[in-house]
């Protein structure tokens, strides 16, 4: 009787174990295929913002994964490795954004920077000033640049030490909100 006892026991216990099986209580949650993730782009942003440029560069290759190669996410990519100092990459990618719209501001002001940093300040100063005239003046970091791009295609003319800046600063600019402030390593 107590044998008895002992495997009814047992037996109760071992209904009680969870057995990896596909009861109701092993179901995976319903999907909700309604729901999107976040926007590629948005979390790149918010990435260079916080000064993850890494993870900002991974987050716009989804976001063309996503929403497919355009210039948006080309200006993205190369202001990313820009931000790493990838000049030759940056470059590559921002004129790959400009074939595809040429109008596109940001694109243009990044491959300013970029020309900027590279020592190639004349063409720079045409790309800042093509920024600015299709931005039609109203974005102040496009006109710092500009300013500053001048200044440096006139220091390179007349090499007078007075008037070089030591350490100029140059702005990205991208779509939505904010800027990233580049330190030019001239």
């Amino acid at each position: 009787m107590r044998r008895i006892a002992c495997l009814i026991a047992i037996a109760l216990l071992s209904a009680c174990v969870p057995t990896g099986g596909q009861g109701p209580s092993n179901a995976p949650p319903p999907v909700d295929g309604s729901r999107r993730g976040a926007d590629g782009l948005e979390v790149g942003h918010r990435l260079m913002e916080a000064g993850e440029f890494e993870l900002a560069l991974k987050a716009y290759y989804r976001a063309a994964g996503e929403q497919g190669i355009n210039a948006d996410v080309l200006s993205a990519i190369g202001s990313a490795n820009l931000q790493l100092g990838r000049l030759g990459q940056a470059e590559k990618v921002l004129r790959r954004a400009l074939e595809q719209d040429p109008a596109f501001v940001p694109a243009i002001n990044n491959l300013g920077v970029v020309l900027m940093e590279a020592g190639q300040f004349g063409e720079a100063r045409v790309m800042f000033q093509k920024a600015f005239a299709l931005d039609s003046g109203t974005s102040d970091s496009i006109r710092d640049n500009l300013k500053l791009a001048i200044a440096r295609t006139e220091n390179a003319v007349y090499a007078d030490p007075e008037f070089v800046e030591e350490d100029p600063t140059f702005n990205l600019v991208r779509r939505g909100e904010g800027d990233y402030v580049l330190l030019s390593q001239l």
